[in-house]
């Protein structure tokens, strides 16, 4: 740490220095904690790593067995929706619209599956913790894919393309056993989804600029930016949840978003996807998960049923986040100055949920009072929302990531 601080002090003269030589141009004069601070959010790309819990995370066979998967409506029960109909390549991985649809309408926003490898739980309430628990359930979600295991499994052992890049993927033919292989069939999906990765944005080559204290490159980065990266790590307070190098701290939070829908529904968040993650029969504590150790199961090991979780939702990562509006779990928010807003304005009282509540299992008994959030009403200026918006925008790869098919076919074996 005191390297860190002695390095971003150096940084800081420099730049000082440049902005000294210049005035009203050049780099912001952050001082040695901001630089520190700003540091802490890359370097981007970060080193990737299998997944431990998928023996086929990063074998080229099973990318293209699973850019296949995703990509074939074949898999849904009337042979028309596919993973990509909602996370569309051309829109960031999402879909543009406020709520998911697929056979219907369902409950939440489409999350982008961009740089979803870096995630320890999945979905905006974290009801799954490997990424290839997450892409088995839309295919059987009666409001998505709606089809039946017997029926996805029928079809892979059947469909000549899909046995052969199931026998590249995995060594062998498809089992016999239906949910042996519908696990299978999700292990292949999360091998292809892991290569979705983000580029590098123009807050990169800024960021990586201050490290080695080139003041004329972090110059480049417009000053509104800057100036909205210097509230968003400090009196916005941003950074305490959307940190790293993938912009989240990878945890939950109350919004300020109302969890009842204009059809009186609630939706608890959190707390209903600890119910449905400690229930499922393919979480990290299944015989499903390929690490021997079961390291990777020690978050769903330890994971409580907390009361304060309820109406909390999934912190996202910003990466490319100027690309897959509308925003929140519900989609209730159109734009980036929206959401800049919404934060700005929160009303506070809507953070804590009592917890005597209705909503209430039955026999439940809640009595400790809710928890405060990190998130306070700020009063921005619209100067103010409008650089913390130009900010957001810089963390846009130049060239977003766009594939519509397997990279390649692979001989069946």
């Amino acid at each position: 740490m005191r390297i860190a601080r002695a390095l971003a002090a150096g940084t800081w003269f420099l730049v000082a220095c440049a902005c000294a030589a210049a005035p009203g141009k050049g780099v912001l004069p952050f001082s040695p904690q901001e630089i520190e601070d700003i540091l802490r959010h890359g370097p981007w790309p970060p080193p990737l790593a299998r997944d431990a819990s998928n023996r086929v995370s990063g074998k080229r066979e099973a990318v293209e067995f699973g850019a296949r998967l995703f990509f074939d409506s074949r898999l849904s029960i009337q042979g028309n929706i596919a993973c990509s109909s909602c996370h569309i390549p051309e829109f960031g991985w999402s879909d543009r619209r406020a709520l998911a649809v697929g056979l219907e309408e369902t409950d939440r926003n489409t999350k982008s599956i961009l740089n979803a490898r870096f995630n320890r739980w999945f979905g905006w309430s974290g009801a799954s913790d490997s990424l290839w628990a997450a892409s088995i359930r839309p295919l059987f979600d009666p409001r998505e894919m709606g089809n039946a295991e017997r029926h996805v499994a029928a079809l892979v052992r059947a469909a000549p393309d899909l046995a052969c890049g199931y026998r590249s993927a995995f060594g062998h033919a498809p089992p016999a056993d239906d949910e042996t292989l519908i696990v299978d069939i999700g292990k292949a999906l999360a091998a292809f989804q892991e290569t979705l990765v983000t580029g590098r944005t123009p807050f990169d080559d800024f960021r990586d600029a201050l490290a080695r204290g080139d003041s004329r490159t972090a110059a480049r980065y417009p000053l509104a930016a800057q100036r909205g990266l210097q509230l968003f790590i400090g009196s916005a307070r941003c950074g305490i949840c959307h940190v790293g190098p993938h912009f989240t701290n990878g945890e939950f939070d109350k919004t300020g978003i109302a969890v009842r829908d204009t059809r009186g529904r609630f939706d608890w968040g959190r707390y209903d996807g600890i119910k449905t993650l400690q229930a499922g029969r393919f979480n990290l504590l299944s015989r499903y998960n390929d690490e021997r150790s079961r390291a990777s199961a020690i978050s769903t090991r330890h994971v409580v049923l907390d009361p304060e979780t309820y109406g909390a939702f999934k912190v996202p990562g910003l990466r490319n986040v100027a690309l897959t509006a509308p925003y929140m779990h519900n989609g209730t928010l159109a734009s980036l100055r929206d959401v800049v807003r919404h934060y700005s304005e929160i009303d506070e009282a809507k953070l804590a949920i009592a917890a005597s509540s209705p909503h209430a299992e039955p026999n439940d008994l809640f009595t400790r009072p809710p928890r405060g959030s990190v998130l306070q009403t700020l009063n921005l200026t619209e100067a103010q929302v409008s650089d913390l918006v130009a900010f957001l925008e810089t963390l846009t790869e130049r060239r977003p990531l766009v594939r519509r098919s397997a990279p390649g076919v692979v001989a069946c074996r």
